[in-house]
């Protein structure tokens, strides 16, 4: 295993030859100041009267060069000599005559002149300093222009003396007393809090395991999407087994330098072995376990190689009652993770988002922690409200609640469905503005005729079965239909549905939903002609593409051979898949441009109320489809 003590020595030889290099090029740096003192002292004139400058204008004949230096200071100087004498004149004049003179003398009589450069600067130093400036002044330029070098110097003994820094790693002990909440806070998730309370028996009844020959360190895997309590859940067993938790983030190990990592998991082995019993929680620790061995740098792997050798509990008198317990958003079945670190890791717990039942479970836990007369219960519908928040993480689902309870401060009102959506909204969209699109009729007219198309190409499939609106309406995902602005998106309109919770889906499914997003360019074309599509529909034809990419090439949905294409690199079989992928994107896209021609009437109708109104909720979109269908009874819904 790599020694980072010699290390740490052969790194302390480098800096110490570093600091001797410095003190080398200061003292070289002083010899050459001191040159630079010693070429100032020429035969010098100084003066700060402006007649100097003036009478220049009949002595053209005589003047060698004039220089300016310091134009934009308060007191610039100009620097002039004669071909006929040594000396050198410095003329220190007030920033307000400068311009004067420069206008007035030098430009109106075509005395040329220019600038001092910095080079010239640096080397006449002396004409540049009043007098009685003095060696104070020398002294105080010289620490200036080596400030860099003198903190370098700082730097690297406070290195020598107390480390490199970012070898460490933060760490928070946290006693059992300090931690909050219990497993009951963990609403539903009843399958992962059933595996807690086993790895819980596990490390009470150790020796019952042993007797089965089971006598490893229970480390402890945790993946899952971001926000779903995993960081919860470590501090909840550290309060149950009443045992100190260490908790650090996995990020923290990569300092940047080499053996970094490796040194702060030491020391928090350490730590941990000297409290006995305790917790080691690393978060984010994604990164240690991607495979080993991808880079050429041999040194990459060290920390991941640590890490396995204090998994298999390698000084076991000092470290068997250490249980190391690891968090990752990601998991060994969507990304590729080292065999060996998986192998190291006797429990693997994997979280999961919460269903409509344990959101709406959440949301009511949530709820109920606010003062009595802020929830108005009997205008509140959890069940609604869940299952618009499909997909959401329990920490997202916290933060509607908290953004619905900003918004009822705000307004003086208390919360209830329609504040709940509004905080939804506000929490998943972001802020919107009706400003933004107030006086662009035409923008908002194609807008709201691009989302409309987006909505009817949902109920399509439903309709053309023959449901009656109301069916219609309990199936459909809608929540509203926008032609205000969304910032975080980039839109000036939006069609804002509930999630699904289905994540297996069909390929039935997966071209509705490729439908759906060729829906809003279809009624463009509908409206304006193949000539008149506006690059509003990027977004949706980015998804289409990538929908039709998943299910053409990497499932290979429409081919007998159940293959992923997007393996082979080869040009041919590159050629073969795009043409299946344009081939199945135009069958989309004619079917979507056929079926949306049937409600043009309708998607016209709705038009003005939405340009009127500027926002249409679920409840009012299918009220107005009532209306039509009871005002033309002979029309196809």
């Amino acid at each position: 295993m790599f020694n980072f003590y010699k290390l740490q020595i052969a790194l302390k030889n480098i800096y110490v030859r570093i600091v001797l290099l410095l003190l080398v090029a200061l003292t070289a740096g002083l010899i050459g100041w001191s040159a630079d003192v010693a070429q100032d002292r020429s035969p010098l004139l100084r003066s700060q009267d402006i007649s100097e400058i003036t009478a220049l204008a009949g002595q053209r004949a005589r003047l060698e060069y004039l220089l300016v230096a310091r134009p934009l200071s308060d007191a610039p100087r100009y620097i002039f000599k004669f071909k006929d004498a040594p000396q050198l004149h410095v003329v220190k004049v007030p920033s307000t005559s400068h311009l004067s003179l420069e206008r007035e003398v030098l430009l109106r009589n075509g005395i040329p002149y220019a600038i001092a450069r910095d080079d010239f600067l640096a080397s006449h130093k002396a004409a540049l300093q009043d007098e009685g400036e003095g060696a104070l002044s020398d002294s105080a330029a010289f620490a200036k222009r080596h400030a860099f070098d003198f903190l370098l110097i700082g730097l690297t003994l406070f290195v020598l003396k107390f480390g490199i820094p970012g070898m460490g790693v933060t760490a928070t002990v946290l006693m059992p007393d300090q931690l909050k909440g219990s497993m009951d806070d963990l609403i539903g998730m009843d399958d992962i809090k059933q595996e807690v309370l086993h790895l819980e028996d596990m490390i009470r009844n150790r020796s019952v395991y042993q007797s089965h020959n089971i006598d490893r360190p229970f480390n402890v895997m945790l993946t899952g999407p971001a926000g779903t309590g995993k960081t919860k859940l470590a501090g909840y067993l550290a309060k149950r087994l009443n045992i100190p938790l260490i908790q650090a983030s996995g990020s923290a190990l990569e300092s940047g330098y080499i053996g970094g990592g490796s040194k702060a998991l030491h020391t928090l082995y350490r730590k941990a072995c000297a409290r006995g019993n305790c917790i080691i929680f690393l978060d984010e620790a994604q990164t240690l376990f991607m495979p080993r061995g991808r880079g050429d740098k041999k040194w990459e792997d060290d920390t991941a190689n640590t890490l396995l050798g204090l998994l298999d509990g390698v000084a076991k008198t000092a470290g068997a009652g250490v249980i190391w317990v690891v968090a990752s958003n990601f998991d060994d079945a969507s990304t590729a993770m080292d065999e060996a670190m998986l192998r190291r890791f006797s429990v693997k717990i994997n979280f999961r988002l919460p269903n409509k039942a344990e959101r709406g479970a959440l949301l009511r836990s949530f709820l109920a922690r606010k003062a009595d007369g802020c929830v108005a219960w009997d205008r509140l519908d959890l069940n609604q409200v869940a299952e618009m928040t499909a997909n959401l993480s329990p920490a997202l689902l916290e933060t509607v609640v908290e953004r619905a309870s900003m918004i009822a401060i705000q307004e003086h009102t208390i919360i209830d469905t329609e504040l709940m959506f509004r905080a939804f909204e506000r929490a998943t969209i972001g802020l919107t503005d009706r400003a933004t699109t107030a006086e662009k009729t035409r923008q908002r007219e194609r807008i709201a005729l691009h989302e409309l198309g987006h909505f009817f190409m949902q109920i399509d499939p439903w309709l053309r079965q023959g449901l009656s609106l109301a069916e219609v309406k309990a199936r459909s995902p809608l929540l509203k239909i926008s032609t205000e602005s969304v910032s975080k998106l980039g839109a000036l309109g939006y069609v804002l549905s509930a999630g699904d919770d289905v994540s297996l889906r069909t390929l039935e499914e997966m071209e509705r939903d490729v439908i759906q997003l060729y829906g809003g360019v279809a009624a463009e074309e509908l409206f304006y002609g193949a000539r008149g599509i506006s690059v509003g529909s990027q977004n949706d034809i980015e998804k289409a593409t990538a929908l039709l990419d998943l299910m053409v090439n990497k499932l290979s949905m429409y081919s007998r051979s159940k293959l992923d294409y997007s393996q082979f690199k080869n040009e041919t079989s590159g050629e073969h898949t795009l043409t299946q992928v344009q081939a199945k994107s135009d069958e989309l896209y004619s079917y979507t441009l056929r079926a949306i021609a049937d409600y043009k009437g309708q998607i016209e109708a709705l038009k003005d109320v939405l340009l009127d109104r500027y926002v249409l909720s679920k409840d009012a979109i299918f009220a107005l489809l009532e209306q039509q269908r009871a005002a033309q009874p002979a029309n196809r819904g």
